[in-house]
């Protein structure tokens, strides 16, 4: 079943509900995708986040990090 058609059998279901508490359960579900999907697309981009972790890794060899502990301190 291809997206568009599930998306119609949803709303057909969606339709046929009468329990209030089931439709603010499901506003509530949307609600938070929809917040969900609004921060996905402000993040960074896989490429971006595959250069950031690859210079992590290279910084973390060349002992270029702080430990938690340092970072308590500093805190503190």
């Amino acid at each position: 079943m291809d997206l568009q058609t599930r998306k119609i059998e949803f709303i057909k279901e969606f339709l046929a509900i009468q329990s209030e508490e089931a439709i603010a359960r499901l506003e509530e579900l949307l609600s938070t995708e929809r917040k969900t999907t609004a921060q996905l697309d402000d993040s960074m981009s896989s490429v971006e986040l595959n250069n950031r972790v690859e210079q992590s890794e290279k910084d973390f060899k060349n002992n270029r990090f702080k430990s938690a502990d340092d970072l308590l301190t500093k805190y503190e």
